[in-house]
Parts: C-alpha cells; structure tokens; sequence
C-alpha cells in the first residue's frame, strides 16, 4: 500500500512512473488516463480560464461535462498559461523531472515554446515525449489540422461505414482520436522497455490517420495485390458469412455462424437442413458467394420470433449471437456487472458518478480509480511546490495570472 494525492491504495503497476499531459480533449488525454488508471503519476496542465475543453462538451451537470469525470480521473490539475513564457518555463521545468511528457497541440507548437525534444533531452535524456497530431510530425501534412473525424476519413475507416450506395457514416463515436491513444500507450511501454535497455528516452511520433490505418485489416493488399477497392457492406461484414444484424419482432440481433461447425449448428436450429449440407456451403469461401441466400433464410426465421426467443435459441445451441446493446442495456447487464465495468464514484460536485471500469484487467496488480478528476489547479500549488518554487514565487505567477 502506498499513499497519494493523501488516499492510500494498493501498489500499482505504473506507481513509479511521472507524466506530464500538455494534450486536452481526447487523444493526449485518453492515452493519459490510461496511464493513471494503472498507478502512472499524472499531471495535467490546463488553462487557468476555462480548462480543457472538454470540461465543456456534452451532457453538462454542474457546469461540468460528465465526460470530463470519466477522462480525467486519477489526475493532477495544475492550472498554467503555456502562451505565457512563465508558464512555458514552468512546463519546462516540470518535464526535467518526468518520465512521459504526452502533447496532442499542432506540430511544431512545442518548438515555439522552446520545448523541442532536443532541448528537453538535455536536462532529461531519459525522457520519453509522446506527440500525437493529426498527420505525424513529418511528411507534407504535417502541419494540416487532424481531428478525429479527419483521421477516420483519410484512415479509410468512414468509407466503409455505413450502407452501400449511401453518405459513409460516423462510427458513434470518436474512434480515430481513442485509436490513436492507444496506439501511444504501445508506443510508450516499447519506448520504456529501449529505456531501461539503453538509459535514453525518444519520441512517440503518433498520426491520427495512421493508427485508424493501422487497424484497417487486409484493406491495402486487397487493393495493391488484387486490385480489389472494399465497398461498404452495412452491417455485414464481407467475405465472412453469415455474420449480420437481423431482424427480430421487437429490435435486432447480431448473429455470427462463420465457423463451418458453427454454420451448421445455425442451420439445424431454423430448421434448413437443406442449406447445412449443401456441399457448395461445406466452407466460407462457398458461403461467401452466397451470402444474401443464407442471409434471407436466417432472416425468415428471426422476423417472426423476438431478440430474446432467437437469443435462448442460438445461445442453446452455441452460435453466437448478441443484441444490440444501448447504454441502458449496458448499465443493466450482469456480465457488466459481474466484471466491475460499472463503478459507482462520487465527483468533486458531490454527486454521484457511474464510470465505465478498467480496462484491461491485470490478476495480480488491476487499475483502480483513485481519485476523481480534479477542479481546474486544484494541484497547482503542492505540484509546484514539489517542483522548487516557494510561497512568494507561486504568488507572483498568480498575479500575473500564469497559474490559477
């Protein structure tokens, strides 16, 4: 057990690690509260007035948005204003004393500020800077601006989301920026590991684009080898059959009777014995050549039946199968439950919280929450204590509104 913030918890995996986060809204941040839910240090840096903007998007309680509460638990708040060259020598003092500094500002940002990774390496050659962006910090678009919605356009990803012969679709939510934090938490455990192999630290160079490309399966092969463009196929997904969203009298199902064994196993449960030994659909490949003919008889059995009646059903017979899930349907499942994926919190409002649970889940030393997500520079002054500034210097600074 160690003690923190003045809570005292378990020993985590990161406990000894010390990021310093320059990103807001959701990359940067993501990447950041990954970190803390496993032990990591984090401290935040946000403006004095306002914040993060995220404080500020969606479902607002309290002039706080709940997401904000989800995002930026585990966290320490210093309230400093980087356009200011005190509060850049502030962030510059605080980085020669941390492991990960991670920034998700647009390229070349850092290099005004007098805060290159050049010059950081020279007071912290162990330093591992993470920067996610857009495009990268190379190549001709480097300096473009890269939201989320961008990276999933020019990753591939939102061409293929939607139905075929319509407006490709957002996948519900910001995909791009969370793929690309992830991506930045692969890239600072390989950077930890070269760290401890050779004492010196790197840059964690993460686009936006590239980490929704990277997970875009055989989609560039299929293309440079077999000169095959992937087309949006709705809910289905193509070249594997039967895998679809069907429907049921009272919502959808999503049944997935791929596997050969499985395929029959589906076929005997709605009664078409006919189509489970049809040697032409013995295996995917022949299957896939039929799929809207195995689609149509799954859906006449599933039109005059309910979700549940087709769930109890498939589920019986080991086909999986799974409805599709609303937030209430999540916040009331048992296998959520049962998994603590639903956490019961308290925020700096006094209110009380649900926040998802942490993910993944580790035997021996699991992620906890905490802390709850911190008021804008509710750490400002014990971080920058501990950073060597006293009393009169902090005073000053807020004087001159550098630090809230």
């Amino acid at each position: 057990m160690f003690r923190r913030l003045g809570i005292e918890f378990r020993m985590l995996p990161l406990s000894d690690l010390k990021v310093l986060e320059m990103g807001q809204l959701i990359a940067g941040p993501f990447c950041a509260k990954t970190l803390a839910d496993f032990g990591a240090q984090v401290i935040k840096l946000e403006p004095p007035e306002g914040g993060d903007p995220l404080r500020n998007w969606r479902v607002m309680r309290n002039d706080v948005s709940l997401w904000w509460h989800i995002q930026s638990r585990n966290k320490q708040s210093v309230g400093v204003d980087l356009r200011q060259p005190e509060g850049q020598a502030i962030a510059r003092q605080l980085a020669a004393h941390t492991d990960i500094l991670i920034e998700n500002f647009s390229p070349g940002t850092l290099e005004k500020w007098g805060m290159d990774y050049e010059s950081l390496s020279k007071d912290n050659p162990g330093l591992i800077m993470v920067r996610i962006s857009g495009f990268g910090q190379t190549g001709p678009y480097r300096k473009n601006p890269g939201f989320g919605v961008i990276g999933e356009a020019m990753g591939g990803l939102r061409y293929l989301s939607g139905e075929p012969g319509r407006k490709p679709v957002r996948v519900g939510i910001s995909i791009g920026d969370t793929l690309a934090a992830l991506h930045a938490v692969v890239g600072i455990f390989a950077a930890l590991e070269a760290r401890r192999k050779t004492g010196k630290g790197q840059v964690v160079d993460v686009a936006l684009s590239e980490s929704v490309f990277n997970v875009m399966e055989s989609l560039l092969p299929e293309y440079c080898q077999a000169g095959i463009v992937r087309e949006p196929a709705g809910s289905a997904l193509p070249g594997i059959t039967p895998s679809n969203a069907y429907s049921c009298v009272d919502g959808l199902v999503l049944i997935a009777g791929n596997g050969d064994g499985i395929y029959r196993r589906l076929m005997e449960t709605i009664g078409r014995e006919d189509l489970r030994d049809d040697p032409e659909l013995a295996n995917n490949a022949g299957r896939a050549k039929q799929a809207d003919r195995i689609d149509s008889a799954i859906g006449e059995f599933t039109a005059g039946r309910t979700v549940t009646d087709v769930i109890a059903l498939l589920e019986a017979a080991r086909v999986p199968v799974g409805r599709v899930y609303t937030a209430k349907d999540i916040a009331e499942d048992p296998q959520y439950q049962a998994r603590e994926m639903l956490i019961q919190t308290t925020a700096y409002d006094g209110e009380p919280l649900t926040q998802p649970g942490i993910v993944p889940k580790l035997s021996a030393t699991p992620g906890q929450i905490v802390h709850r997500a911190p008021t804008i520079g509710e750490h400002t002054d014990q971080v920058l204590k501990e950073a060597g500034f006293d009393e009169s210097a902090l005073a000053e600074l807020r004087q001159k509104g550098v630090i809230k």
